[in-house]
């Protein structure tokens, strides 16, 4: 390089120094703009709120399943896009606290709404002396926060049960189903039944099926000739019975919606799995499913417009049961057929539950996006029976082949139990996943009591 060609460039070196140095002055000397004004809708000081969503009995294979069917072997779920995974280990403990490896539904929910593992069958009670346990939703009631549950089984269901109600089996749902619990009898001092128990306990929002169990009538206590309807509508409750009437629901009171007299009929039907092997098919709407009939995610954004919507009352509370202005919510939603349909061995039914669940979580997931301090859950109970096998597998047990959305046939094998029997849970681990405040909790390996932890945290729950 010649000596003028030198000089040039340290003379342009120079220039550009000068020239950073210059707009470096200009930023310390010019006034910072002025903070964006916060929005008024949303901010950090906005009360948190919890939406925990549980798929009964969908494990891996049960989301898998659903997936390749409907949005196809590279397509993703709603319940695919929340960003942090972990796992949940699901067994059970005897009355001795050994571990009971493949849990039920009832020990299943009692372990994240209690933080307590206990034996398969009884609902939110101790596994050794049968005492009652604390759950979330009495917890956030008590702290003021608005609470409800959504499921597509009956209201008295293991897994709604667990919040509202401690018994010492999952089939005491009425005053006429207490044989297994006579200790939690009005007339031995108990509490009742599950569905007594569960309008006793107020959530603003309860909706499923069961209208079947609050048909019967109280033999004890001061409602005692009265259904258990009636004791509802005593109490206060506005009763829904389809779509319009939930739509017409309005804050101020507490909402029960029974949309059947046992389980919300499936959203899907086709042949079951058959010793054999089916002939491929197609998936087909459920022609029995009453038309007025709302599904899950039309009942979970219906719940979360109830218990938004009553905050800027005076006395905060949107359904008179101590919710408090300024206040969030805790809520749940269950997809409860999903196992139903597994048992059943019917890959068309469960499927389509599962796409059902789904479209909840794409509500949840909407309305988080309106509400940024909303922790989103989403996770299963337990694994089921349900396994993809290659076509040319020739299973002992059950089996169906379905045609997916993509066109290519999928085989789904059944064999869990013997071939004239209910299909069965499994003990594996199930994902749980979340987006929101308090979402990092859920990554690693826990135990499924983890949850209860993470959602009092999210909360701010005192544990009393």
């Amino acid at each position: 390089m010649t000596t003028t060609a030198v000089r040039s460039s340290h003379t342009s070196r120079r220039r550009g120094l000068i020239a950073c140095a210059a707009v470096l002055t200009t930023l310390l000397t010019v006034p910072a703009p002025s903070p964006a004004p916060a929005r008024a809708a949303h901010g950090a000081d906005d009360p948190t709120n919890v939406i925990l969503l549980i798929g009964d009995g969908m494990g891996d294979s049960e989301i898998t399943l659903a997936r390749n069917y409907t949005v196809g072997a590279t397509g993703r779920l709603a319940m695919d896009r929340l960003p942090v995974t972990g796992a949940s280990l699901t067994s059970s403990v005897d009355e001795h606290g050994r571990p009971d490896y493949v849990t039920d539904s009832a020990a299943g929910a009692t372990a994240w709404a209690t933080g307590r593992k206990t034996v398969n069958g009884r609902v939110s009670k101790t596994p050794d002396t049968d005492r009652p346990l604390p759950t979330l939703l009495e917890l956030a009631q008590r702290q003021g926060h608005a609470t409800g549950s959504v499921t597509t089984a009956s209201v008295t269901d293991a897994t709604p049960a667990a919040l509202t109600a401690h018994v010492t089996d999952r089939s005491c749902k009425g005053p006429a189903d207490m044989a297994e619990c006579p200790t939690d009898t009005l007339a031995r001092g108990g509490a009742g039944s599950i569905a007594e128990q569960s309008v006793a306990r107020r959530p603003d929002v309860l909706l499923g099926g069961g209208a079947g169990v609050f048909g019967q009538t109280i033999a004890q206590g001061p409602h005692q000739g009265r259904t258990v309807l009636q004791q509802a509508r005593a109490s206060g409750y506005q009763v829904v019975r389809d779509r319009a009437e939930l739509a017409a629901a309005r804050p101020g009171k507490p909402v029960l919606g029974l949309f059947a007299d046992e389980s919300v009929p499936v959203e899907w039907s086709g042949r079951p799995a058959a010793v054999g092997g089916t002939a491929p098919q197609r998936c087909a709407r459920n022609a029995a499913r009453p038309a007025g009939t709302p599904d899950l995610a039309e009942s979970t954004r219906a719940a979360l417009r109830l218990l938004t919507a009553g905050r800027g009352v005076a006395d905060g509370g949107p359904a008179g049961t101590g919710a408090k202005k300024g206040k969030g919510f805790f809520l749940q939603v269950e997809g409860a057929s999903i196992d139903d349909k597994d048992h059943d061995a019917d890959p068309c039914g469960q499927i389509g539950e599962t796409a059902a669940f789904d479209r909840a979580v794409a509500a949840a997931l909407e309305f988080a996006a309106g509400h940024p301090r909303t922790l989103v859950i989403v996770t299963a109970d337990h694994g089921h029976a349900s396994q993809i096998i290659p076509t040319d597998a020739r299973p002992p047990g059950l089996s169906a082949t379905l045609v997916t959305d993509e066109g290519s046939p999928m085989h789904v094998g059944y064999a869990t139990n013997a071939t004239d029997d209910v299909q069965e849970h499994t003990g594996v681990q199930v994902r749980v996943a979340a987006q929101g405040p308090q979402a990092h909790r859920v990554q690693g390996v826990h135990d499924n009591t983890a949850l209860f932890g993470t959602v009092r945290a999210a909360l701010g729950l005192r544990r009393e």
